[in-house]
């Protein structure tokens, strides 16, 4: 930890430092000839290693020339304020089906694994039913184990073992959460999913969660029936086996959630445990 220092991301390929109050004039990393960018595509997360102060390694979300969802490891140079530009080595390739809702969030949970959030894979509705398909990777959270030469699934995923190729999924019926953290005090999960023309939510997973939940997109928006086959006796919910939401609220008051941390500060102590979220459409904080 740093007090000194903000990492500042930026959609075109560049990480920024922002050192005593000043930005450096050199870019921590510039990768933006492999970014495409911009709309929802671009240079989307960065995720420090939980050893980073031992081992240097971080990681990066992007999306490719081709479109699709990059992960990948950097590692930083011998000057703690820029990154080694030539130690990238690509970690996980996901296709993307469209432009939209590539997700792009990372972060390392309690367990010392990298979650990556997957949106649908893009257009509305989602068309390729995705989401609630165990064989893709799209519209899905993925768990990682980040400590070998690109990856391995960590055993206790909820699909690991044989006969499921995708064991990286960790959850499921995700349409885009693109911005998800997790609390610092007790280990829980919360996801902000982007809704499609009427809800958005907030999702909690507990830190004693084994995985394996379906946030239902895209049967449910929301609580909503969005999408009900098959079957239509999944609607009206809560049916058995999907997790609906902790929080959710109509596009009269916004049309895109974006978390989200729960605060554990000592500044304000009366708002200790409590989530904060935004929303990109009507930018109020909630």
């Amino acid at each position: 930890l740093d007090p000194n220092r903000l990492f500042i991301v930026e959609q075109d390929g560049r990480i920024l430092v922002r050192k005593n109050g000043a930005i450096l004039p050199t870019p921590f990393l510039d990768i933006g000839g492999l970014v495409s960018c911009c709309g929802e595509r671009g240079l989307l997360s960065l995720a420090f290693h939980p050893d980073y102060e031992a081992n240097g390694r971080f990681f990066v979300n992007y999306t490719n020339g081709a479109g699709n969802t990059v992960v990948a490891r950097y590692q930083v140079s011998g000057d703690p304020d820029v990154a080694a530009a030539g130690s990238g080595t690509v970690v996980l390739t996901v296709a993307q089906d469209f432009a939209n809702h590539n997700g792009g969030q990372l972060a390392f949970g309690p367990d010392g694994y990298l979650y990556i959030g997957m949106g649908d894979g893009g257009s509305g509705d989602d068309p390729n039913e995705r989401a609630e398909d165990d064989g893709q990777l799209l519209g899905k959270m993925l768990r990682i184990d980040v400590n070998a030469a690109t990856y391995v699934v960590p055993p206790s995923n909820p699909f690991a073992g044989p006969g499921n190729p995708l064991d990286e999924i960790w959850a499921k019926g995700l349409r885009n959460p693109w911005r998800f953290s997790f609390d610092r005090g007790t280990g829980d999960l919360y996801i902000a999913d982007v809704g499609q023309s009427a809800r958005e939510e907030v999702d909690v997973q507990p830190a004693a969660s084994v995985g394996g939940e379906n946030y239902g997109w895209d049967i449910f928006e929301g609580a909503l029936c969005h999408e009900p086959t098959p079957p239509a006796t999944l609607c009206p919910g809560p049916p058995t086996g999907y997790t609906f939401p902790v929080l959710e609220y109509d596009h009269g008051q916004g049309c895109s959630i974006t978390g989200g941390f729960v605060y554990r500060g000592c500044r304000m102590p009366d708002l200790r445990g409590t989530y904060f979220y935004s929303d990109f459409c009507t930018a109020f904080v909630r």
